[in-house]
C-alpha cells in the first residue's frame, strides 16, 4: 500500500502536526516526520477528524437504483467525510433476511469508497406483524447488530417488546422510527401554526413522543438497548433525558436538517422540505441543539433519503418524504453547533464517529481516535471555507437537497479509508476494492 504523510493537520482542531500512514495504519504523529517513499499531503489549516460514521443512510439498492445505488451513495458518503455508513432496510426486497443483508454488505465491499454495514428489518417486509430473521442476520457475514423498520414504526407494543428481548442474545439494538400511525394518518407536515395557516394535515409532536416514552419503558423493562431514530421535538428530548437519568440503555440521534430547518419553510409548498419526521418549530430546533450539546442526544445521523426527480418535483401531497444529506452533514453541524459554540471539534468527533460506531458495535476500526496504531480512517476538513450548495454537484444520483443555493461553511478536502484516499482535494479518487 502507498504510504502518506499528512503535513500540519490540526487533529480535533488542535495544534498543527504531521500524521504518518503506512499499510493502512497511523504509524506516527509528530512534527517533521519522515517516511521513505511516502506521498505528502499538505493539510495546513485543515482540521483532522476520525472517519465519520453514519447510523442512518438510505442507499436504495436493491430495488430503487433510479434513486441511489450502493456505489453512488458511498461516493457521496466519502465526499462528506464518512468512512462507514449503515444502510437502512427499506429496500425492495426488504433487508429482512441474511441473503439480502449480505448482498448489500458485499456491494459496499466491491465499491471501495466506504464500508457499508446493513441494518436489518425488525419485521418481515416491514409489515409490523411478524419478527424477521433477526438471529440469522446477526449470524450472517454482514454481522448485523442494528435492526429497524425505519420509514415505519413498530407500533405493536408486544412485537416491539419481543424484538427488544430477542436482540439481547447478540448485543443488538432496535432503532425505532417513532411515529404513532393512528395519530399521523394523512399527515403532511408538523402540526402547529403553519399547518393551520396552510390547511395541511398536521403531524403532532405527541405522535413521536408517545412512542419514544413507550419504548424507553419497554427497553428498561426487558433490559435491552433502544435507539431512537431522527428525534425531532422538545418533548422527545426531555423523555430521553429522563430515561438516561434513570440509567436506562437508551440512545438517540438527530439529523442535520432538524438542527437547522423549521416548518416555516413549508409555506412555499416546495416538496423539497417534505420529510419524515417533519420539520418542526424554532423551539424544537433549539431543544435538539441543546440536547446534542449536553449529550442527551448521542449522535448526528444523516437520514440520507434520495429520491428521483419525479418523486419530489410534483405537488406537495403526492411528493415523497425525504432529503439527501451525506455531503452537507458536517457543514450543517459546523454551522449550527461549532460556530455557535455549542460543540468543540473533539465533541463533533464523538457524536459523528465514536458514538455511532459504539452504538452499532461496528468493527473495522471505525470510531477509533486518531492515534498511533489505529486504522487510518481520516478526514481532512477546511472549516474556514464557505461554499454554495449546487444540487448538480452531488455524487448522489438524486438531487433532493434542502440546501440548494444556500451558503454553508466548510468542505471536506480529503477522506482516507484504511489509509487509502477515497477523496483528495475534494475530488473522488479511483479506488481498488
Amino acid at each position: 500500500m502507498t504510504s502518506y504523510v499528512i503535513r500540519r493537520a490540526k487533529i480535533l482542531g488542535g495544534e498543527p502536526t504531521d500524521i504518518a500512514i503506512e499499510d493502512g495504519l497511523i504509524t506516527a504523529i509528530g512534527t517533521d516526520l519522515t517516511v521513505d517513499g511516502a506521498t505528502e499531503v499538505d493539510a495546513t489549516g485543515l482540521v483532522a477528524l476520525p472517519g465519520l460514521v453514519d447510523l442512518h443512510t438510505h442507499l436504495r439498492e436493491p430495488g430503487r437504483e433510479d434513486a441511489e445505488t450502493v456505489l453512488t451513495g458511498t461516493q457521496a458518503a466519502a465526499r462528506g467525510g464518512f468512512t462507514c455508513v449503515h444502510a437502512m432496510a427499506n429496500t425492495d426486497p426488504v433487508a429482512d433476511t441474511a441473503g439480502v443483508v449480505e448482498q448489500v454488505w458485499r456491494l459496499g465491499r466491491e465499491g471501495g469508497y466506504c464500508d457499508v454495514q446493513p441494518i436489518g428489518a425488525v419485521t418481515v417486509g416491514l409489515g409490523g406483524t411478524q419478527l424477521a430473521e433477526l438471529g440469522a442476520m446477526a449470524d450472517s457475514a454482514a454481522n448485523v447488530r442494528v435492526f429497524s423498520d425505519d420509514g415505519k414504526c413498530v407500533s405493536d407494543a408486544v412485537l416491539m417488546r419481543r424484538a427488544l428481548e430477542y436482540v439481547k442474545a447478540f448485543d443488538g439494538v432496535v432503532a425505532q422510527h417513532a411515529q404513532e400511525p393512528r395519530l399521523t394518518e394523512g399527515a403532511q407536515m408538523n402540526e402547529g401554526l403553519v399547518s393551520g395557516e396552510l390547511g395541511l394535515t398536521g403531524w403532532p409532536a405527541a405522535a413521536e413522543e408517545a412512542i419514544v416514552a413507550r419504548d424507553c419503558v419497554l427497553a428498561a423493562h426487558v433490559g435491552s438497548r433502544l435507539h431512537v431514530c431522527h428525534l425531532s421535538t422538545r418533548g422527545s428530548v426531555e423523555i430521553v433525558r429522563w430515561a438516561k437519568s434513570k440509567g436506562w440503555d437508551v440512545t438517540a440521534e438527530v439529523t442535520p436538517h432538524h438542527l437547522l430547518l423549521t416548518d416555516d419553510l413549508v409555506r412555499g409548498y416546495d416538496p423539497i422540505y417534505k420529510v419524515n419526521p417533519p420539520l418542526r418549530t424554532a423551539d424544537d430546533v433549539a431543544a435538539v441543539r441543546e440536547g446534542l450539546a449536553d449529550g442527551t442526544i448521542d449522535i448526528v445521523a444523516t437520514d440520507h433519503a434520495p429520491h428521483p426527480m419525479e418523486d419530489k418535483e410534483c405537488e406537495w401531497s403526492a411528493a415523497a418524504f425525504g432529503m439527501i444529506g451525506l455531503e452537507t452533514a458536517l457543514s450543517v453541524v459546523q454551522h449550527t453547533m461549532v460556530d455557535t459554540g455549542l460543540l468543540t471539534w473533539e465533541q463533533v468527533a464523538e457524536r459523528l464517529s465514536a458514538a455511532p460506531a459504539r452504538i452499532s458495535r461496528v468493527g473495522g476500526g471505525h470510531g477509533r481516535p486518531l492515534a498511533v496504531g489505529e486504522p487510518a480512517h481520516v478526514v481532512l476538513y477546511d472549516a474556514e471555507a464557505t461554499r454554495t450548495i449546487v444540487p448538480a454537484d452531488t455524487a448522489s444520483l438524486s438531487r433532493n437537497t434542502p440546501y440548494a443555493g444556500r451558503e454553508l461553511p466548510g468542505r471536506v478536502v480529503a477522506t482516507f479509508l484504511r489509509g487509502v484516499p477515497t477523496v483528495l482535494d475534494g475530488q473522488l479518487q479511483e479506488v481498488q476494492p
